[in-house]
């Protein structure tokens, strides 16, 4: 695939006296996958709805612990995965707090997890000259599910990319920028992995036309910078949906 990360500007700091607010927290991020076991859907039809509503209202608990939890579909899309959920907090153990109450449930028992990528924010150590994405957003905090759709890979580039010169991996960043500008209806999430999970990155793509996404991938792979991209896969086409509406469809 070979999208590296595009980075808008920092955030701006407050300056001494003034009541502009400063820069805002880090956050954790995890993009946890899972898989519905087929023996679920033998189940008397009233098991199955009690199951898919307390799993639903564990998910409705998210914004009072302080996290983003955002479900989207992916079964029918991929063979090993049937829905993704997206989480952003302040700390892992807030991932692990939610995981814990979710395997009390019924459901939990009937889920595996295929693939879950751990990430946190962090401004870039790129500056984008043209902004395509966000404006005056933070890199640092992410308002995300602005999108129907959402494409997801984990990111890993060469040892030799991170030994050249910072000026010409600048350049070659430039000329994703560049790219990155002609399809202002997308929005990048760059958040970083670095001795956290297996990857460098892990980078994901809000957008309401798949297209885009399409056309972006296949000009950012023609890039000098898409030389040094060790491994960019799995990828997943995810969309947005509310968790029950996935799991009636699962059923």
């Amino acid at each position: 695939m070979s999208v590296d990360p595009i980075v808008p500007r920092p955030p701006t700091l407050a300056p001494a006296g003034s009541h502009l607010p400063g820069p805002l927290p880090r956050q954790m991020v995890n993009f946890v996958f899972f898989k519905l076991d087929p023996a679920f859907r033998r189940l008397p039809p009233a098991e199955k709805e009690q199951a898919r509503d307390q799993y639903v209202a564990v998910l409705a608990e998210a914004s009072a612990m302080g996290m983003i939890c955002l479900s989207y579909a992916t079964m029918g899309l991929r063979a090993d995965v049937d829905f993704l959920l997206w989480r952003v907090a302040p700390s892992v153990e807030d991932f692990q707090t939610q995981t814990r109450t979710l395997n009390k449930t019924t459901l939990a028992g009937y889920l595996t997890t295929p693939f879950s990528l751990l990430s946190m924010t962090k401004r870039s150590m790129y500056t984008d000259k043209v902004d395509p994405f966000y404006g005056s957003e933070s890199r640092t905090h992410i308002i995300a599910g602005q999108r129907k759709y959402l494409f997801v890979y984990p990111l890993v580039k060469s040892r030799e990319w991170y030994l050249l010169p910072m000026l010409k991996r600048q350049e070659m960043m430039d000329v994703h920028v560049r790219i990155a500008s002609k399809y202002p209806g997308m929005k990048q999430n760059t958040t970083f992995s670095f001795g956290l999970d297996d990857q460098d990155f892990v980078v994901a793509y809000e957008t309401d036309e798949p297209r885009d996404f399409l056309n972006l991938v296949m000009e950012i792979r023609e890039t000098e910078a898409s030389r040094y991209t060790l491994s960019d896969t799995p990828s997943f086409t995810c969309v947005h949906a509310p968790m029950k509406e996935i799991l009636d469809r699962l059923f």
